[in-house]
């Protein structure tokens, strides 16, 4: 999915300009994710191309979403692409540092694809560097927003790498709140999950229902549960 755009059934993501592409675990994450009858607002953190609002528009009624963004570039691509969507009357860009900008409400809602890779070696790309690490907002800086942010009632869904999602849990946990759900997502058979994909939220029962998905065959074929999954989103299924 690194081509300089991806086309959807109901909208285009345009990525030439946004470091971080379209991927096909955000692509589950965002088809995945519960979605309430009763949303009226939801908040995605760094949104890069816009990819998470555009999924949930799609998938819900008259929900307003706000996309926040630090990046400059991603934030101008997110809000090209929104303004080419059926849903730019329900979807907000706001460029800015969602540590202190002063959200005018709460949310139902918050879905995040958070930076990546806590403790791994830095690359060469700037761009790629302050989006994969854990550098502009931390873990830790996350759960706070999210905290802050939410109704009483609200839920967050965030997409971690396995490892990662250990340290997200741990952070959760330890600030009093739990998990809804989880999906385990494999990549294909006889491999271990390399993503989870978590929904906490302060009101956990501390039963957790734990789902999981795998990707591809044997014989590199999209999974049943997969095609089903993504069946409104991509075009060939």
């Amino acid at each position: 999915m690194s081509n300089s755009w991806f086309q959807f059934k109901q909208f285009t993501i345009h990525q030439d300009t946004c470091a971080m592409k379209v991927s096909t675990d955000a692509c589950i994450q965002g088809a995945w994710t519960p979605v309430r009858l009763d949303l009226q607002r939801i908040l995605d953190i760094g949104c890069g191309t816009g990819l998470l609002s555009l999924m949930l528009a799609q998938r819900t009624g008259s929900t307003i979403i706000d996309a926040i963004e630090l990046d400059k570039d991603a934030a101008l691509q997110a809000e090209e692409n929104v303004l080419k969507s059926p849903w730019q009357d329900r979807i907000k860009v706001i460029q800015a540092d969602v540590r202190a900008y002063n959200f005018p409400g709460k949310y139902d809602m918050v879905i995040c694809n958070p930076p990546f890779f806590n403790n791994s070696l830095l690359g060469d790309d700037t761009g790629r560097n302050s989006v994969r690490h854990t550098l502009s907002l931390s873990y830790k800086d996350l759960f706070e927003v999210i905290k802050k942010v939410l109704t009483p009632a609200g839920y967050a869904s965030i997409l971690l790498p396995a490892a990662e999602h250990v340290l997200w849990e741990e952070i959760v946990t330890s600030g009093g709140w739990g998990f809804e759900s989880i999906l385990k997502v494999y990549p294909k058979p006889n491999t271990s999950y390399n993503r989870v994909v978590s929904i906490c939220t302060a009101n956990s029962s501390g039963m957790q229902e734990e789902q999981q998905l795998q990707i591809y065959t044997a014989n590199g074929a999209y999974t049943t549960d997969f095609a089903e999954l993504m069946k409104p989103f991509y075009l060939k299924l």
